[in-house]
């Protein structure tokens, strides 16, 4: 693959994030071929995944090279690091010279804390995706959505998909079917469970009681960060 052109993939890495949302689309990335994949982190320390292990960074917010695809995953340490300057002030920086803007699950609220999705049509997961329009995105309820050089994707296991997807718009469709057919990506879910509209209502409910009590403080502090972004009129 020495004729195809070098690509930089930089992912965000931050204590708790959702680590499928990462390792998903990192391994369908990794494939474009003559590509290279950076964790970016505030240090070198490993940092804990919601999952119970450790990611190791490969670069700090010092010391990464400008990527050519910045990715930023999801999970509950969202909160946190939509609230940290550091962190926020590279993934501005990164943005900047990078050809892609993307996201998987609730990264996307970073991306918007960031002030990088204000116009652009966007997803993340279900369960928070009424929280983009603070943003000023423009919320779409589609597993991955692109618009211009901002590609999007929807909980989790969306990842893969939106890796697919990002895969086939930088190296076209054969190269993206070709990866598709090396990593046995056929999906057979034993349950048609994985979207709240198919979902029965039995366990619609449960899931919303599970995130019911962390619900509220999550919110308050999305909408705290978008307010920040966006301050509403004197």
């Amino acid at each position: 693959m020495s004729d195809l052109s070098p690509i930089r993939v930089a992912f965000l890495l931050f204590p708790d994030v959702t680590q499928l949302d990462l390792t998903g689309p990192a391994q369908m990335l990794s494939r474009l071929g003559n590509t290279t994949i950076d964790l970016v982190a505030q240090t070198l320390d490993p940092v804990m995944a919601d999952a119970g292990f450790a990611l190791l960074p490969t670069a700090t917010f010092e010391s990464a090279l400008p990527p050519d695809i910045l990715c930023v995953p999801g999970g509950m340490g969202v909160n946190d690091a939509m609230e940290d300057a550091d962190t926020l002030g590279w993934v501005q920086r990164a943005a900047a010279g990078a050809d892609w803007v993307t996201s998987v699950c609730t990264g996307s609220l970073l991306l918007g804390a960031a002030g990088l999705l204000e116009g652009y049509r966007a997803t993340c997961h279900w369960a928070q995706h009424h929280h983009l329009a603070a943003f000023g995105a423009i919320p779409v309820k589609q597993r991955v959505v692109i618009d211009r050089n901002r590609a999007t994707g929807g909980g989790v296991t969306a990842g893969i998909d939106f890796g697919l997807t990002l895969v086939a718009a930088i190296r076209g469709e054969a190269h993206a079917k070709l990866v598709q057919l090396a990593l046995e990506y056929d999906p057979a879910p034993p349950f048609d469970s994985g979207a709240p509209e198919r979902a029965d209502a039995a366990t619609l409910v449960r899931f919303q009681a599970m995130g019911k009590s962390a619900a509220a403080a999550r919110d308050a502090r999305i909408m705290a960060a978008a307010a920040r972004l966006r301050p509403a009129p004197s």
